[in-house]
């Protein structure tokens, strides 16, 4: 069985790779490595189209295909032209080269980049007579290059475009939040699909529509396609398969209560939208997933039963002259958060450590997390009966001191 297993890396976004190792061991995978940003796993390539199919959280799933000691660009041009690189592709498909590196001494990546390019395709010029062609912005086959100080990995890229595009986004709010992190962020705060669910900034509406498919056991690449689909040798056989598999799997009639809703009514049309190319109109259609335009000051529970709230609210950075608005806005939001959601678990992603200061709260758990390069936190707040009068009460006793 292990003579079946290849050499797999995923990238993960920082804080997620938890939960990604658990999305591992459900689909039967018990071989792997954590590292701060990614996994190391051992799998069939059956296994492989599983885990694109399937994870919520990983942003690329990379085939190791070679690695090795080097000094110079003739040493990463040796170990690229080493690969039998017609096992997955041929000179008639078109390839890409993308490469990073960390404390690499090679003065220039791009002349790195450029050298892989040319071993493949001296390769391919030597043993078939014809070399495939480069193409930057659709490519058949993404090679990914990696370089530490001293060693070089290389990679065939197994999905594609970034796991994180789902195949449903067409209508784009300001600055949406990737899906990946979407299903991340309730990941991190525990949610589950018996409990209510609210986003009061809800923009284009990803938190709410990745809860529907988590709920629903929809496998969130079911609409789109993967980069091993052009691999040379593909099993379309299995894959069919695994997709079928995967479109029994989806359950409309478990119960759900989700909710999102945003200040602009525009932005609201286009989370409808959205939530109608994701799949699930028939939720939309049964109210079981709504939203609405309502300003996040005055948004009401959207259930009796306590539930969470998880969104993503406008950051104040300090260089934006409308920072202290956001701030006031937020105080605002807050008290409206204690008089009407008691008992519900309220988790924000911000970039603003100042939040819970500007909103008079006291966090009970903050998470490190990346949205893209920017550092932010991830704050649980608890709303209790009567935390608004003794904020109240709190002030009073400031304002006389």
């Amino acid at each position: 069985m292990n003579t079946l297993l290849k050499p797999f890396y995923a990238v993960v976004p920082l804080s997620l790779e938890e939960l990604f190792a658990e999305e591992l061991k459900k689909l039967g995978i018990e071989k792997f490595r954590l590292e701060k940003g990614g996994c190391w796993f051992g799998a069939e390539m059956s296994q492989m189209m599983q885990v694109n199919l399937w994870t919520r959280y990983a942003s690329r799933i990379l085939l190791k295909v070679a690695e090795g000691p080097y000094r110079t660009e003739e040493d990463i041009y040796k170990l690229a032209k080493s690969f039998r690189w017609e096992q997955y592709f041929t000179p008639k498909n078109t390839f890409k080269i993308e490469l990073s590196s960390r404390r690499s001494p090679l003065k220039s990546v791009a002349f790195t980049a450029l050298r892989v390019k040319d071993a493949v395709c001296d390769y391919f010029r030597e043993t078939d007579g014809q070399r495939p062609d480069v193409e930057k912005h659709d490519p058949d086959i993404r090679i990914y290059v990696h370089l530490t100080d001293k060693s070089c990995i290389i990679y065939l890229d197994t999905s594609g475009e970034s796991l994180f595009k789902r195949g449903w986004r067409e209508a784009k709010g300001e600055a949406p939040l990737k899906e990946n992190l979407a299903a991340g962020l309730l990941g991190l705060a525990g949610w589950t699909p018996d409990k209510p669910l609210q986003d009061p900034f809800c923009g284009s509406g990803t938190i709410i529509i990745e809860a529907a498919t988590i709920a629903c056991n929809m496998a969130p690449g079911l609409n789109r396609r993967f980069g091993f689909e052009r691999f040379r040798g593909f099993d379309s056989t299995a894959w069919q398969r695994i997709k079928k598999e995967a479109r029994m799997a989806v359950n409309f009639d478990v119960p759900v209560n989700l909710a999102g809703s945003d200040i602009s009514t525009l932005i609201v049309d286009r989370a409808q939208k959205n939530a109608v190319l994701a799949g699930i109109s028939q939720w939309v259609n049964e109210g079981k997933v709504r939203f609405s335009a309502c300003d996040a000051r005055e948004v009401q529970p959207s259930s009796e039963t306590p539930g969470l709230i998880v969104t993503n609210p406008p950051y104040g950075e300090q260089s934006n002259p409308k920072s202290a608005s956001v701030a006031s806005m937020m105080k605002n939001v807050a008290d409206n958060l204690k008089r009407n959601f008691a008992g519900w678990a309220v988790w924000m992603l911000t970039s603003d450590r100042e939040l819970p200061r500007q909103m008079r709260l006291k966090e009970s758990k903050k998470i490190v997390f990346f949205n893209g390069p920017l550092e932010c936190r991830f704050f649980r707040f608890v709303m209790t009966a009567g935390s608004n009068r003794k904020e109240d009460v709190s002030q009073k006793e400031t304002s006389s001191d």
